[in-house]
């Protein structure tokens, strides 16, 4: 795009000279060759001489594009708001200079705002969105040949898309950052802003004092540093340079009354209409511009790219890389070929074909009275006391089932659940639950699953995310809901009293429900809609939603039977939450032992052995945790007990690698069936498939490789459909492009399949990321292959160790670690600056130890001697811990960050206490 003609009225000799002329405080992240002033015209309503010139400050990228001989490939128009400046946008401006992708970047000081003219005047709305478009006339943009795209932040929301439906045709996308274009009028405006409006305080918070202008600086976590709050003080260093931050405060437009209601209203539905790419980027703790303004934008636009910054607040672009994410959706949307969203539709259409709804088998077996889904209940007497009957507390046979789903779905679309609706299910895995998830994948709502494993914090962050329209709960659930402010229309599981119902604000209930008559005429849901948000267990950040429709459910459904031969007639002790629901699906009878679903670690071996007596069961399905267990309280078990444990033919294990030694002590209570520890994570699962006599044939295969220690978990091979490869690491720890099987390569592990994830919800940037490689999806597993084509985990891409002599991966010594007498789970990670880290292993023994710190020398020693020998890496530090931090769903995922953090302030002289 060829330069915009310079301004005749420019007002200093060239760009940079403004910011000498403006400012001595030093302005950390801007070139001074962005700074450039000029006058303009103005025809805002607002002035009292039509035309009269008004001198705009801006940064502008243009002369550093030009000086590095890059054509931009189009034109951000970035909007700050109240109260800001275009400081706000300097990252966004360098990110332009990329030569890859080459975009000028206009921040502009709104009038009175910044470094821009005080004119004295109070400018509304209307007269904003007209100063903006006088500015844009001036340099060009009007009649630009490349696309403008407008980025906003705060009330610059609003304003920018004033100006985008004045100039529709050269505005060609969308990027808004917490802000909102409009507010429901039955609901509070945030308190922050009541605090600010109310007469008296309004003078004294917003321009008599700088109260206003610090709340905003410290609403960005982490806090900017003196020298950036020192920047983003420089233009408002007086009442008379603050008089606009008032006057913007005093323009919220929320009552009906206010002089800016009109346009605002027009401004707001004028936004429903856009139909360019757009993206929302959010701070999820923003208490100004909080998740229901969000939630309004994305209705209004319901096709745009959403990410959302789990804990970010309101000043987000600084505390948060927005220039990342903004370049990459530039590129994406306007570079060369097609966009991501195209080949993913694309990828879709050729995965079409013989599609078997996942309830199919409600259907097949609604005439059979064989047993569908049992639920256990606690338990009870001595566990001496000989031959016992197995305590079920419900069950529900196939066609009984098939009728509840029936009457189920009707029921909700009765109470106006429509397709495409999510449903969030808090309710116990059982005959319930399994009713209702498959009542709703039968009408085609979305359903939502974020088990209370999450804690309270992590599921409100997980369900304000999510959205749902409806939310499905026991009693439990629903004052919690009422209390945390969940969203979702309430539906009770059980009767309620009208007190308790009024009280928890439930609309519906499940037995008024299943008093619907069946609807035969109700339409199955398209195989490629949505189908259910799976939460991630939260153990390496935020737990993540991963989308799945109702194809690639499917899919998950199938390749599951392949892999383990899970087929109709099995017997499923689910131990695991996610395959009680998935059991009906393989027309499994299905058990959920007598348990806490979220703490797998509850799993006794009674209860286990009680579950499989019930349904007589031929196969388990436990997360690490729960095996441990179940091994910890086998001398429980009876005679009785120990016969159903002795009749199951498979066992399934996901959720960490388990090492060979614990499988083989399982195998012990399980002595005729085939262990299986399957690959994957909520994104795909199963990836790959091996037995515990693979394991054992691999590592009799790995030369020179102590037991459990040989490079890694044997995770086995890829299962039907699924295709592995890894992407050699960098000397600094990344990852490469090009996909590689060379046995030995140590990298990222990249796999596509049917069955994995349709995309992360509403983590724009995540999918971006997670999808580098087209058609792939990189894990965050670093492994590598061997020469049987057998993938070997080795740990977490994020828990790498940067040493000074290269990159270690953590599990193979975590592993040797592991073969110490009494040491029971061991994590390794890196302590120091990275690129010269040195490995320490953190250690819980058996018996615990009784307080953290340095492990005694023999201990230590004997670590030490153990991992070298395994590995050839030196441990500079040995230390215990009680228990390691681990993540609340499995129980078995260590919290290396945090136990990294922990190390290194403990071997810095800090003070040991637990992390």
């Amino acid at each position: 795009m060829a330069r915009t003609r310079p301004s005749t009225t420019e007002r200093h000799a060239g760009p940079g000279a403004a910011l000498r002329h403006l400012t001595p405080v030093p302005l950390p992240g801007v070139d001074p060759a962005w700074s450039r002033t000029l006058a303009v015209p103005s025809t805002a309503g607002v002035e009292p001489v039509r035309g009269r010139p008004r001198r705009w400050h801006l940064l502008d990228n243009l002369a550093s594009l030009e000086a590095a001989g890059l054509t931009p490939r189009g034109t951000v128009l970035a909007v700050h708001g109240n109260p800001t400046w275009s400081y706000l946008w300097r990252s966004v401006l360098a990110a332009g200079l990329d030569p890859d992708n080459p975009w000028r970047v206009v921040a502009v000081d709104q009038l009175d705002m910044g470094f821009s003219e005080r004119t004295g005047l109070f400018r509304r709305l209307d007269d904003r969105v007209t100063d903006l478009g006088d500015l844009t006339a001036e340099l060009g943009l009007d009649t630009s040949t490349g696309p403008v795209v407008t980025l906003a932040h705060d009330w610059g929301g609003l304003i920018s898309a004033g100006w985008a439906l004045e100039h529709l045709g050269v505005h060609r996308g969308t990027v808004m950052t917490n802000t909102a274009v409009h507010h429901d009028g039955g609901e509070r405006i945030p308190a922050a802003l009541s605090l600010a409006l109310a007469p008296a305080a309004h003078g004294l918070l917003t321009d008599r004092t700088t109260a206003f202008l610090d709340a905003a600086l410290a609403l960005a976590d982490p806090a900017p540093p003196p020298e950036v709050r020192a920047a983003y003080r420089a233009p408002y260093t007086t009442r008379a340079r603050r008089e606009a931050i008032r006057h913007f405060v005093a323009d919220i437009p929320a009552p009906p009354e206010h002089p800016s209601h009109e346009r605002y209203e027009q401004i707001a539905a004028g936004v429903a209409g856009l139909e360019v790419p757009a993206l929302l980027l959010w701070g999820t703790g923003d208490p100004v511009f909080q998740e229901r303004y969000l939630q309004d934008l994305v209705r209004r636009m319901p096709h745009a790219d959403v990410h959302r910054f789990e804990g970010a607040r309101h000043l987000l672009p600084e505390a948060r890389d927005v220039a990342g994410p903004v370049m990459a959706w530039l590129a994406d949307q306007f570079g060369p070929g097609p966009t991501r969203r195209e080949l993913h539709l694309r990828r879709r259409a050729t995965a079409r074909g013989a599609h078997v709804p996942f309830t199919a088998q409600l259907a097949d077996r609604r005439a059979d009275t064989d047993p569908a889904v049992v639920d256990m209940a606690p338990s009870p007497g001595d566990p001496q006391a000989g031959a016992r009957v197995p305590p079920v507390r419900a069950s529900l046979n196939w066609a009984e089932l098939a009728e509840r789903v029936d009457r189920l779905a009707a029921g909700l679309t009765g109470a106006g659940v429509r397709r495409g609706d999510r449903v969030n299910l808090m309710v116990p895995p059982g005959s319930d639950l399994t009713a209702l998830l498959y009542a709703c994948l039968r009408i085609g709502a979305v359903v939502v699953v974020a088990d209370s494993g999450l804690g309270p914090r992590g599921l409100t962050r997980a369900l304000r995310g999510a959205g749902p329209a409806w939310l499905v709960g026991v009693r439990k659930a629903l004052v919690a809901a009422r209390a945390l402010g969940w969203p979702g229309t309430r539906i009770a599981v059980e009767r309620l009293d009208p007190v308790t119902r009024r009280a928890l604000g439930v609309a519906h209930d499940v037995p008024g429900l299943l008093g619907a008559a069946p609807r035969p005429d109700l339409p199955g849901p398209d195989p490629d809609a949505d189908a259910v948000v799976l939460f991630t267990s939260g153990s390496t950040g935020p737990a993540k939603g991963v989308v799945y429709t109702h194809r690639q459910l499917a899919a998950m459904r199938d390749a599951v039977r392949e892999a383990c031969g899970l087929s109709p007639g099995t017997a499923l002790v689910a131990g695991f939450a996610p395959f009680a629901l998935l059991g009906p699906a393989l027309g499994a009878t299905s058990v959920t032992p007598d348990m806490d679903v979220t703490a797998p670690k509850t799993l006794t071996a009674r209860a286990l052995a009680d579950a499989a007596a019930a349904i007589r069961a031929t196969a388990l399905f436990l997360s690490p945790a729960a095996i441990a267990n179940v091994i910890d309280t086998q001398d429980d078990l009876d005679a009785g007990q120990r016969r159903a444990l002795g009749l199951v033919e498979t066992v399934l294990s996901a959720g960490a690698p388990l090492p060979e030694r614990l499988l083989e002590r399982f195998q012990e209570l399980v002595p005729a069936a085939s262990v299986h520890t399957p690959y994957g994570m909520t994104e795909g699962l199963p990836l790959t498939d091996v037995t515990l006599e693979e394991i054992r044939r691999a590592r009799r295969d790995s030369a020179n490789a102590p037991e459990g220690t040989a490079g890694g978990v044997c995770v086995g091979t890829a299962v039907h459909g699924a295709e592995l490869g890894v992407t050699a690491l960098r000397p600094d720890g990344t990852p490469g492009d090009e996909i590689t099987t060379e046995p030995g390569v140590t990298g990222e592990i990249v796999a596509r399949a049917p069955h994995l994830k349709d995309r992360y919800d509403r983590l724009w940037y995540t999918e971006h990321l997670s999808t580098q490689l087209p058609g792939w999806h990189r894990t965050g597993d670093v492994g590598h292959v061997d020469a049987a084509g057998r993938l070997w985990v080795e740990g977490r891409l994020a828990h790498v160790v940067l040493a000074a002599e290269g990159v270690l991966t953590p599990v193979s010594a975590e592993h040797a670690a592991q073969t110490v007498a009494g040491v029971g789970r061991a994590a390794v990670v890196g302590v120091g600056p990275a690129g010269a880290q040195v490995a320490v292993a953190v250690v819980e023994t058996v018996p615990a130890a009784p307080a953290p710190g340095l492990a005694d020398p023999l201990l230590s020693g004997a670590v030490r001697d153990a991992v070298r020998e395994a590995t050839g890496t030196d441990l500079a530090a040995v230390l215990v811990l009680p228990e390691h931090p681990t993540d609340v769903r499995h129980n078995s995922k260590i919290d290396r960050a945090l136990l990294a953090g922990w190390a290194d302030s403990a071997l810095a002289g800090g003070r040991i206490s637990n992390p």
